[in-house]
């Protein structure tokens, strides 16, 4: 990681910034952020993926949340990426890259067999993370989410 950047294991202190940096994203894209809905997920973080042996991490510069990345059983020997969120300013930089590498250590050394990712249309910046990591696309789907946002799978094979 450069200089006072580095990805670390959530921690509740997180939790505020978590949702700041998602609703920032969404906002941008002009998409609904709705955490007492859809997004409901972010508002407790360690119920909905820590105790359920998932993991979820935040990119931190200088002690301030920038990104985060979560990873979660999705079943059949498959886990799924969830939340790879960066602020605008630290896109194209290789955070994102990074974030999703932590990810798929993890994913292998918990021995998953595949990854997969369902990411919106909007977002080509992750779309472009995925590919150049050796995801493929694989299909499209409608979210249940407010916006009925259109989404694409991609998914990889990982080494055994």
């Amino acid at each position: 990681m450069k200089g006072s950047v580095a990805i670390v294991p959530f921690e509740s202190s997180h939790a505020a910034a978590v949702l700041e940096v998602i609703g920032a994203v969404f906002r941008e894209y002009a998409m609904t952020f709705e955490p007492s809905g859809f997004d409901a997920d972010l508002t407790d973080i360690r119920a909905s993926y820590l105790e359920r042996g998932g993991r979820f991490w935040v990119l931190v510069d200088d002690g301030r949340v920038v990104g985060t990345v979560a990873g979660v059983d999705a079943g059949g020997g498959a886990c799924e990426v969830k939340r790879l969120y960066l602020l605008a300013e630290y896109r194209g930089r290789g955070f994102g890259r990074a974030l999703m590498e932590q990810m798929l250590d993890w994913a292998a050394a918990s021995g998953y067999q595949r990854v997969v990712a369902w990411s919106d249309a909007r977002l080509g910046t992750a779309h472009a993370v995925y590919v150049r990591l050796g995801f493929t696309r694989f299909g499209e789907r409608i979210a249940p989410d407010i916006d009925r946002s259109r989404e694409y799978g991609f998914g990889k094979e990982l080494a055994r």
